[in-house]
């Protein structure tokens, strides 16, 4: 889905007036959007409190915490201004909530029992730094989520962030969650923006249709839906594709062990993995039963006409010099989808900068391939994009590499292919700064590949879903920021497709 700058949305909202819309059904409708959204990222009721400014955009919060309140939340309502200096909408919403405390406390946050701050101070048509009283009141948002462990939602944009260019102002909200109303809008796409407005989801209204095509489109479950089919009840292995791995090698090991589970997690029928020789008695324990394990001496013995979709690198360390001519020959016999991750990036780093051929990057991609670099392997691999914007990065590999799908790891993933926008993927959060997240979502993608998705589809969805199990670990498990394991993200991947709506 595209995206439309603060005055295209603000015409888009006229338009809808005008076709009989109101701006109180607009408002009641995405504040239940909101109210169904927040009950969804929590396994347990908590606290609420809806900050709000005097426009309409704190009326959305308002509306949110009513449907909050009947769903057993405790609310309460924060608030500067005096009450004549509030919009006619806002005091209306004010009313409806009858006798909710406000400018209370900050009450003290429970394990189990999130405190939630809404941020309603302003909407997409303010710009320039937060004045008086909502730079206090913003002071006080980011305060209680940096020192009272609240977690901070921000209604449509952050307060304080400009909603076409992302540019952050002085004292802006800095939010855990952007729920973003009607249509994305294009600063929430900034790298300024992205501590600002943590992970977005789409609150869709349908009197405001989302405008297809741009350049730039966010990667959400709306955009998702219909991609990956539901099975027949005669599904059977066969359908659901053969994936095979090449990872692992001495004292990374796990990186094997992770890729294999997420292919297994995200749906792949049978799971092949090959391993040098001399690792297959370290590595056989260590692998869920469902994996098969071949070993091998040489990579000419991976025969890539038995699967659907192959997986290339997580673990597989650097090679020996002169291993460049059989990991290249390997490439070149992959008619089928691969995903290409870590070690086998380096490969064709070093392939790229002539070290042992004078085969450039592009001759080692075919048509069907995925990379999936982190910050660092795009530098090795692609040296004169260096200081590039991540978004303009996506958009040369699209021109330059027609052939090939782009994964940009990042705290927003991108995903790139010649003839498409740009992806921004919406899910994730910053546990998944560890070891392993990578391994994990090459196998997912693999699988997804396996499947039948098409290379850009996969790309996308395993990007949404690793990112989506890694917020449920934290919201529905037991994990935090801190303790998040990329196995964790293994294990709530069923609950990820469940979120989707497979």
């Amino acid at each position: 889905m595209g995206s439309l700058r603060c005055a295209e949305m603000r015409k888009l909202e006229d338009d809808a007036f005008k076709h009989g819309a109101t701006p109180e059904g607009l408002m009641e409708k995405a504040g239940r959007g909101i109210a169904d959204a927040i009950v969804r990222r929590f396994s347990s009721k908590g606290t609420v409190i809806a900050c709000i400014g005097s426009g309409n955009n704190g009326g959305d919060a308002l509306v949110a915490i009513r449907y909050l309140a009947d769903a057993g939340w405790k609310v309460s309502i924060r608030c500067l201004h005096k009450s004549a200096e509030l919009g006619a909408l806002p005091r209306k919403k004010i009313r409806e909530l009858g006798d909710c405390p406000m400018n209370s406390s900050l009450p003290v946050c429970h394990a189990g029992h999130p405190l939630v701050l809404l941020d309603g101070l302003l909407g997409i048509g303010a710009n320039g730094p937060l004045r008086p009283p909502l730079a206090e009141l913003a002071a006080w948002m980011n305060d209680a989520r940096e020192n009272h462990a609240a977690q901070t939602i921000a209604m449509d944009i952050p307060s304080g962030l400009n909603g076409d260019t992302g540019e952050v102002y002085d004292g802006a909200v800095k939010a855990d969650l952007t729920l973003t109303v009607g249509v994305p809008k294009p600063g929430l796409f900034s790298s300024l923006a992205v501590n600002h407005t943590g992970s977005i989801e789409l609150i869709a209204l349908t009197e405001l249709p989302v405008p297809e095509g741009g350049d730039l489109c966010l990667n959400d479950v709306h955009s998702l839906q219909g991609i990956l089919p539901r099975r027949d009840h005669d599904f059977h292995k066969g359908d659901a594709g053969r994936v095979g791995i090449l990872a692992g090698s001495r004292g990374m090991l796990g990186a094997a062990v992770l890729c294999a589970t997420g292919a297994l997690r995200a749906g792949a029928g049978l799971v092949t993995l090959f391993a040098d020789e001399s690792i297959y008695e370290l590595l056989a324990p260590m692998l869920p039963a469902e994996v098969m394990l071949r070993p091998i001496s040489t990579l000419a013995d991976i025969n890539p006409a038995e699967f659907d979709a192959f997986a290339i690198g997580p673990g597989l360390g650097r090679g020996s010099k002169g291993s460049e001519t059989s990991f290249l020959d390997l490439l070149q016999r992959m008619s089928i989808p691969v995903v290409i991750d870590a070690d086998g990036l380096n490969r064709i780093a070093n392939t790229a900068a002539g070290k042992g051929s004078d085969l450039g990057a592009e001759q080692c991609m075919g048509p069907n391939f995925i990379l999936t670099p982190h910050p660092g392997e795009l530098a090795r691999l692609f040296p004169e994009w260096a200081g590039l914007d991540r978004i303009d990065i996506a958009k040369a590999f699209a021109t330059r590499y027609d052939r090939s799908t782009l994964l940009l790891k990042g705290a927003h993933t991108l995903v790139a292919r010649s003839g498409s926008p740009v992806y921004f993927n919406a899910t994730g959060n910053p546990g998944m700064a560890s070891g392993g997240q990578g391994d994990v979502l090459t196998g997912v993608i693999s699988s997804l590949l396996a499947q039948g998705l098409e290379p850009q589809d996969a790309a996308r969805m395993g990007a949404w879903l690793s990112g989506r199990a890694a917020e449920l670990a934290i919201s529905h498990g037991n994990e935090s920021i801190q303790s998040l394991t990329a196995g964790d993200v293994c294990n709530w991947l069923g609950r990820a497709f469940t979120d989707m709506g497979s």
